[in-house]
């Protein structure tokens, strides 16, 4: 075996670092583009007639789905889902958000709070904000998964493929820091990249309002379980329905929630594309999203 293919990974959190753990850390600034990718597709949603926000409502949709939604749920979800003990036994814990800690089942859910207010008060259809919105969001998990990555986290199993990574900070097998599967940029090149052509597709070839959002949700759903397969468990939660040397049945606490993901996807797009009739929201002539009834 040649030990020298392995890439041994040195956390790299910080472009920037100040003194002690204050920086710029790439986790935060993968945040910041993806806010700054919405804003922009958004506004190129908007004028391709796509979407019907438009203006300064894009300013303050893009803040509230930021705050409210992805920063508030995805910690809310971390400390429900991931750290139930410490979020209960200590007050504070919720706030302690530069120990990291993170749920994107979470953010995802607190976008949906948000789209479901944001649309109620602006009067448009959820279907095409949670469309405009969709559309946006791969290339920032990519993002946040190239982050983690550096930061030498969220590691993957052991594995004896070349391409294996030593990460310093992972768990020992045998008393011996094995090479690990950087599942971080597998995660990323299949929730990021491949998800993303997959909505562009979809984006291109129809208009009717709901496609292109629970294509998303179904395919971060599927493509999230099959990313968990490269994936340690997270510390703490393990396995369930069995263990490495005992059961057949490995599923993650990622895998799950993406099930019950999956399975609430499919109701919705049985709600809105069979069990009632279709609406017009084709293209007209013009490339613009008509409203009239076929």
């Amino acid at each position: 075996m040649n030990f020298f293919a392995y890439f041994i990974e040195h956390p790299h959190p910080y472009l920037w670092r100040i003194w002690g753990t204050w920086g710029i850390r790439f986790y935060s600034l993968a945040y910041l583009g993806g806010f700054y990718i919405l804003f922009v597709g958004m506004r190129w949603q908007a004028r391709r007639g796509w979407s019907r926000l438009r203006g300064d409502a894009i300013a303050d949709y893009v803040t509230w789905v930021a705050l409210a939604g992805v920063i508030l749920g995805g910690r809310l979800g971390y400390c429900l889902l991931y750290a139930p003990r410490e979020t209960f036994t200590d007050p504070v814990y919720f706030f302690t958000i530069w120990k990291g800690g993170m749920a994107s089942h979470g953010g995802i859910l607190g976008v949906i709070l948000v789209m479901i207010f944001f649309a109620r008060a602006t009067k448009i259809p959820f279907y095409n904000l949670a469309d405009a919105t969709a559309f946006c969001v791969p290339v920032t998990l990519g993002l946040g998964r190239c982050a983690n990555f550096l930061n030498g986290e969220l590691w993957g199993r052991p594995t004896m493929a070349w391409w294996g990574v030593v990460f310093p900070d992972a768990p020992l097998v045998n008393g011996i820091n094995v090479p690990r599967y950087p599942s971080q940029l597998i995660e990323a090149l299949l929730e990021g990249v491949l998800l993303q052509l997959i909505l562009l597709a979809v984006r291109f070839s129809t208009r009717r309002e709901g496609a292109v959002a629970l294509t998303f949700m179904a395919g971060y759903a599927v493509l999230r379980i099959v990313g968990e397969q490269f994936r340690e468990p997270d510390e703490g939660i393990g396995y369930w329905f069995g263990t490495v040397t005992h059961g057949h049945l490995l599923v993650t606490q990622g895998q799950l929630l993406s099930a019950v993901m999956l399975l609430a996807t499919a109701m919705l797009a049985w709600r809105q594309f069979i069990s009632r009739p279709r609406v017009g929201s084709d293209l007209n002539t013009n490339g613009v999203i008509s409203d009239k009834k076929p």
